[in-house]
């Protein structure tokens, strides 16, 4: 076997997982397939509105990576 064959058989192996979800998402509708596209777009659209929902409540600056530090007590004795 090749690197070529190596590279395509985990290609392969999702694209046949993949035919395998869209099987029970078609069977889950009763073999509907306008039904299992309905669903699926809206459970997309149902995602990206959370993604949104969940970015705008990250604050900006955790999203840049630059939280404020912890400021270090200095105990007086």
């Amino acid at each position: 076997m090749n690197a070529q064959e190596d590279s395509k058989k985990p290609e392969a192996e999702a694209a046949a997982l993949h035919e395998v979800e869209v099987d029970e998402a078609i069977a889950t509708c009763g073999g509907d397939v306008r039904a299992a596209l309905r669903a699926t777009l809206i459970a997309n659209a149902y995602l990206e509105a959370e993604i949104e929902r969940l970015t705008a409540a990250v604050s900006s600056g955790f999203a840049r990576g630059r939280m404020r530090k912890p400021t270090q007590r200095v105990n007086k004795i």
